[in-house]
């Protein structure tokens, strides 16, 4: 399987930062003009988590109010598109994950252009997933699960946040590297999803770690694995699945600012630069850390470049999984 990555040059990361030092003192002057930032995931999500724990960061930056606002469902199709109806004022943008690339592979109608219909502004960084399960399953690691589903195919299930998400294309994947059946549940955002997993109405999903690290610690939520390529400094005691004997079982989800369509050029450097700023602040990077979150922020012209390619990749990945578009 692929080891979804990000990647960016010492040159792309320090272009971003001095577009933030080289901004007019005009441009961080207070404004009455409310920043929303449209999110299409419910509140609990990785995405909701890092939006809300920049917000304040992002207001100071960007010299206005910052307002967040969740929008979930079609799995995430709803918020997206209400963010691309807006007027591109720099007044409406959004926080998205690998999800908003995916779409055009899993769903046979969109009513937008991933791509063409935004103005991408930049990538954030990277945050890990987790493989979770209820506490009464029957597994405490990769081999007992993986022989636990192998003696019973079809008896046990897995929950997503919605048909074609990340969190969908997870677990898709781990049951093609471990050639195991287990049956799709498929929910409204990742709220519900988290609540079934712990109620025990389902038994497992893939989660981002923070979403999950909380539910761990409480004992609600076992975890099995994280698909990245080492332990992450937030939860040394999950081992990696590649250490645990399946080195193919590697995913991570990305996330990006991302606005409609026909965003002016100094309105997309202006929001570019507030990001690097806000996520230079010792405040966030810690909160960021904490979570398990990578952060490098890319200039506007590596987040179209990345969707693109991202786009490319999924289709390619989405297909091997099998996965029907509806």
């Amino acid at each position: 399987m692929t080891h979804f990555s990000l990647h960016l040059t010492r040159r792309q990361t320090l272009a971003g930062l001095a577009a933030a030092l080289a901004l007019p003192t005009g441009a961080w002057a207070q404004s009455d003009r409310v920043v929303k930032f449209i999110l299409p995931v419910s509140a609990g999500s990785g995405v909701d988590g890092i939006a809300r724990a920049s917000s304040q960061a992002l207001s100071k930056a960007l010299g206005q109010a910052v307002v967040i606002e969740n929008q979930p469902g079609a799995g995430g199709v709803v918020g997206t598109a209400a963010m691309i109806k807006s007027a591109p004022d720099g007044l409406t943008l959004s926080m998205v994950s690998n999800n908003h690339v995916i779409y055009p592979s899993v769903l046979k109608s969109l009513p937008f252009d991933p791509v063409a219909d935004i103005t991408p502004i930049a990538v954030i960084g990277a945050t890990p997933l987790v493989l979770v399960v209820n506490p009464k399953v029957p597994a405490r690691d990769m081999k007992e699960l993986v022989a636990l589903f192998k003696a019973n195919p079809g008896k046990y299930n897995y929950a997503s946040s919605g048909n074609g998400t990340i969190l969908h294309l997870a677990p898709e994947m781990f049951k093609d590297v471990t050639k195991t059946f287990v049956t799709h549940i498929p929910y409204r955002g990742v709220a519900p999803m988290v609540q079934d997993i712990i109620s025990g109405q389902v038994d497992m999903g893939v989660l981002a770690l923070p979403s999950a690290q909380a539910h761990i610690k409480a004992g609600t939520m076992r975890a099995i694995c994280v698909s990245a390529p080492a332990r992450i400094p937030a939860a040394p005691d999950i081992p990696t699945s590649t250490e645990q004997g399946y080195p193919g079982y590697m995913v991570e989800g990305w996330i990006a600012v991302i606005g409609p369509k026909g965003l002016p050029a100094d309105q997309v450097k202006r929001i570019n630069a507030a990001v690097v700023a806000a996520f230079s602040t010792p405040e966030v990077r810690e909160s960021m850390a904490r979570q398990g979150n990578t952060i490098n922020i890319s200039t506007p012209e590596f987040a179209l470049a990345h969707f693109k390619s991202e786009m490319v990749k999924y289709a390619g990945l989405v297909k091997k999984a099998g996965v029907v578009p509806q």
